[in-house]
């Protein structure tokens, strides 16, 4: 009897011992995580030391369309015939005019940098030619149409137009669609052999020709 007594101290010591064990190890450790697919993972700073992120992403547009695809797919031997690179700015609730946009007054058809178009091969624009070359776009919008300015003040921020540097301007007829863009959109389109360099946003939208 004495030594079933020692036996049963033992054993229920030893428990105790070893429950004691898992109450310490069995916390939850709080560690702070940027990424919920990863628990535990240390938290790591979300501000990029390097360059800010933008709000109005850069963008571009090829013609021939998604030309860098094409190349990539040895569809085309040739070099690209136009590219637009610009910025995208957003609605973020608001509507293009009075609020963004001023009717009459020069804009720089995107964000940040002045937009760019760059010309691979000489182009016609409404029968005007244009030289290929690195260019500025810019337009000055109204209720009816927009015009649209080629300009040679390129790697410039935003737009302080120059008019002495405009290569041509053009006017073309507004749209207005049952759309509400809520990014600014450039994107070239074929237009049965030709190219239309399309420009959209909110419920507006125009179309400027080009022929190679």
């Amino acid at each position: 009897m004495k030594r079933t007594g020692s036996l049963l101290f033992f054993c229920c010591l030893l428990f105790a011992c070893n429950n004691k064990k898992e109450n310490n190890t069995a916390r939850p450790i709080k560690i702070a995580s940027t990424d919920s697919s990863a628990p535990g993972r240390a938290e790591r700073p979300t501000i990029n030391p390097y360059a800010g992120i933008d709000v109005s992403p850069m963008d571009m547009s090829y013609y021939p369309v998604d030309y860098p695809k094409l190349k990539m797919a040895k569809s085309v031997n040739t070099p690209p015939l136009a590219r637009v690179i610009y910025s995208r700015p957003h609605l973020q609730g608001r509507h293009i005019f009075h609020e963004v946009l001023k009717y009459d007054e020069p804009w720089r058809l995107g964000a940040n940098e002045a937009t760019e178009l760059d010309l691979y091969k000489d182009a016609s624009i409404q029968d005007k030619k244009i030289k290929a070359g690195r260019y500025i776009i810019y337009c000055v919008p109204h209720t009816d149409n927009w015009t649209i300015a080629i300009n040679t003040n390129i790697d410039s921020w935003g737009l302080e137009p120059d008019t002495t540097k405009d290569v041509a301007r053009f006017t073309v007829p507004v749209i207005k669609t049952n759309n509400s863009l809520e990014y600014f959109t450039i994107v070239f389109e074929d237009n049965n052999g030709t190219a239309n360099l399309l420009m959209a946003w909110d419920d507006a939208e125009v179309r400027l020709p080009f022929k190679f």
